[in-house]
């Protein structure tokens, strides 16, 4: 018996290698299957800037002003990317206070190939850090729906860097960064459910839209003047990629290539259909026809509703998300708009703020656990309405207004400093001539004589 107990004792550290070398090998191939899922979604998420907003946004203006739009996306995918890597990271996902993150990534120090284990923890600290930058890219180019035509260039580059550190930084890392105001899981005083960005993007973007309308006044000629979109095929090709892109967007936020991820995946494709019909069929009895434009118009506002909610939600629910938001965002891009006579140019608050404000609003009316098990403190606690917990409404509506605060209040002291220093709006005669060839020199269309 001693003898056999010395031979078991001498292969055990051999034993404990190979195990250790198993156990490596299963990890690694976990890591790798989630590893290659979001650098996927990352690129998915960046198509949805470029070429999805450049084109959904460059159709629907006219065609004098068809490049200076496109650029408004186009330019923030490097202006956002440099700022990120530079500071940005670490302002969102860097330990700090209730409101802001640090400085401990500052320049990405850190930032490589070993997981975080706060934030995801199969994948690289590298994937996830370029995956939460394709967000802040696509979150300030949404915002130029709503003074397409008639901001200059300069004003806007100036505008977007200040916006980003004023607003974007900070409502990020109170929702996603540990220890921020809104966690929900990492240690938020007010625990708010956003699962990829209804808050964060859709609600600050499309309220400082509005704040940018506002301010800025109405277009030249607006609303007497006809300003029909000058190629709906662009913006029909664009509305696909974007929902073909949402996929990254929402699925991807589950951070893993897991259940969870399918679970989001479908709760954003059924919203998107549902809102698409819901639109259209309000068009219908309205205008008396259905048209590409509501079409296009209402599977955003859909994919913009269900973001928040996409992790959170049954099938069904996503449904009635859906069907909600196109029906709303229509109201608000026909009846409101028109009563109060506001020139938001693309429908960037029609569609993102009032889109992403009903959408985060019933994330806490439909959130359940059986969908989202993840633990607070190691319990498994109800989630929203239909799990017994109402309160979660009014930790949503707390971060709601949050984030309509910091946009209006923000937005409207960017806009001031901007405009003190190298003015907003285009000369009348740039305006009449059109951004693409006063703020750049070039036509979107050359026809030869």
């Amino acid at each position: 018996m001693n003898t056999a107990f010395a031979l078991l004792l001498q292969a055990a550290p051999n034993l404990d290698d190979r195990l250790k070398k198993l156990e490596s090998a299963a990890s690694s191939a976990q890591s790798a299957g989630d590893n290659a899922w979001m650098l996927v979604c990352a690129a998915l998420v960046l198509m949805m800037t470029g070429p999805g907003l450049a084109l959904f946004y460059g159709g629907l203006v006219r065609k004098k002003n068809v490049l200076g739009t496109m650029m408004h996306s186009f330019i923030m995918m490097a202006v956002v990317t440099v700022i990120w890597a530079v500071v940005g990271y670490s302002l969102v996902f860097g330990d700090g206070t209730p409101f802001i993150g640090g400085l401990k990534y500052l320049f990405l120090n850190g930032v490589g190939t070993a997981p975080n284990a706060d934030y995801a923890g199969t994948i690289p600290q590298g994937t996830f850090m370029v995956y939460q930058l394709m967000f802040a890219i696509i979150t300030p180019a949404l915002i130029s729906g709503a003074f397409a035509e008639r901001m200059k260039f300069s004003a806007m580059l100036l505008f977007m860097t200040l916006w980003v550190f004023v607003v974007y930084f900070p409502m990020a890392h109170m929702v996603w960064g540990k220890g921020g105001l809104l966690n929900a899981y990492l240690g938020g005083s007010i625990p708010t459910f956003d699962f990829a960005g209804g808050t964060v993007v859709h609600i600050t973007s499309g309220v400082s839209a509005l704040v940018c309308a506002l301010y800025l006044g109405k277009r030249l000629g607006y609303p007497t003047e006809i300003m029909r979109p000058h190629s709906l095929v662009l913006s029909a090709v664009g509305a696909c990629l974007l929902w073909v892109g949402w996929f990254g967007f929402n699925a991807g936020s589950a951070l893993a290539a897991s259940g969870l991820a399918t679970s989001a995946f479908v709760a954003t494709h059924f919203a998107a259909a549902a809102a698409t019909l819901g639109w259209l069929v309000a068009e219908w009895v309205h205008m008396g026809k259905p048209s590409m434009l509501g079409g296009i118009s209402g599977c955003v506002a859909g994919l913009v509703a269900i973001t928040p909610a996409s992790g959170f939600v049954k099938p069904m629910p996503a449904l009635l998300i859906g069907l909600a938001a196109g029906v709303f965002c229509f109201l608000m891009v026909t009846a409101v708009k028109s009563k109060f006579g506001y020139d938001d140019t693309l429908d960037a608050f029609g569609v993102h703020g009032a889109g992403g404000t009903l959408g985060a609003i019933l994330t806490g009316v439909f959130a359940t656990k059986e969908i989202n098990d993840a633990q607070i403190n190691g319990k498994v606690l109800p989630l929203g309405l239909v799990d017994g917990n109402g309160g979660q409404v009014l930790n949503q509506l707390i971060g709601v207004a949050i984030a309509w605060g910091l946009a209006i209040v923000g937005t409207l002291i960017i806009l001031k400093i901007v405009d003190a220093t190298v003015g907003l709006r285009v000369s009348t005669d740039d305006e009449r001539e059109g951004l693409d060839v006063s703020q750049h020199g070039e036509e979107g269309y050359f026809l030869e004589s």
